[in-house]
């Protein structure tokens, strides 16, 4: 469910939208959505973190969602391997801001910390996210 939501709401984009504008569309939808189930999201972690078969399990998912958005990119036009690079840098981030999310010293909503990752990613190029976006399409 979380992968179709993350590629469809990618791929629903405004046209005008950089592919990492697109990837943080779907990005923010599956945001909203886990941030009704934190609770579960904490237990669940914690049992994933026990189990190595689990563990490599959540690494075969995530690699399923970044296929999948990196198909919803492509077919917006993004050429690979950039379509790819973006997809693999947004599941990244994602994984990142969940990671955060599910700590139990953490207050932020998962929207919030995926917004705050995407900046510290644009941070680090020393360029706003469009901008960085629109050097990869070129």
């Amino acid at each position: 469910m979380l992968t179709d939501l993350l590629a469809s709401a990618a791929a629903g984009a405004p046209a005008s939208a950089t592919p990492i504008d697109a990837a943080a569309a779907g990005l923010d939808a599956i945001g909203v959505l886990l941030q009704t189930r934190r609770e579960f999201a904490r237990r669940r972690a914690r049992i994933i973190t026990a189990n190595p078969e689990l563990q490599e399990r959540e690494l075969i998912k995530l690699a399923s969602m970044s296929a999948a958005l990196a198909d919803a990119l492509c077919e917006r036009g993004v050429r690979e391997p950039t379509a790819s690079l973006v997809a693999g840098v947004a599941i990244a981030v994602f994984r990142t801001a969940f990671e955060h999310w599910v700590d139990e010293t953490n207050k932020h909503e998962l929207p919030q910390l995926i917004r705050h990752s995407l900046d510290e990613l644009s941070s680090l190029t020393g360029k706003d996210r469009q901008s960085v976006a629109s050097s990869a399409q070129e």
